[in-house]
């Protein structure tokens, strides 16, 4: 049957964010929902973020467009062009290569939850506000080039 039971896919709150940028992500809990179900052309995740979590450090895919969809609950949209905030039905979208940094944060005193699909190719990417970017290969590294001991997280 199509119809997924959440709760029977693993609810997680990793990262590979080396410190100290792993500490906004701490209350951000996600279900992998492309391996869980068999999907390989697409990546979804169904994500909460508890109050005072953000979804990421501020970033964008140079090869990977992301579609948000707002399922429950108010967070505060953050990219390039300033501070939206996003409620139930509200989506997103990030298209491959542009440099638009973005990521949530529940500024609120309850869980938000979302949806966001991901397609394209790992071609890495950038965080603008901190001294980090990400791989192909899967890794962070400085500004400079420098790899960082972490490894992202799939």
């Amino acid at each position: 049957m199509p119809k997924i039971d959440l709760q029977a896919v693993e609810h997680v709150n990793r990262t590979g964010y080396p410190p100290p940028f792993d500490a906004p992500v701490a209350g951000r809990w996600y279900r992998r929902l492309a391996p869980a179900t068999n999907l390989t052309q697409f990546g979804v995740s169904h994500v909460t973020l508890e109050p005072g979590a953000w979804s990421s450090q501020r970033h964008w895919h140079e090869g990977e467009d992301e579609f948000l969809v707002m399922v429950s609950g108010e967070a505060v949209l953050v990219d390039d062009d300033g501070e939206h905030v996003l409620r139930a039905g509200d989506c997103a979208a990030f298209p491959a290569g542009e440099r638009n940094g973005h990521h949530l944060q529940n500024r609120s005193a309850a869980d938000c939850v979302f949806v966001v699909v991901g397609a394209g190719r790992n071609e890495g990417g950038d965080y603008p506000d901190i001294d980090m970017s990400f791989t192909p290969a899967g890794g962070y590294v400085h500004k400079d080039g420098t790899p960082y001991p972490a490894a992202r997280v799939p």
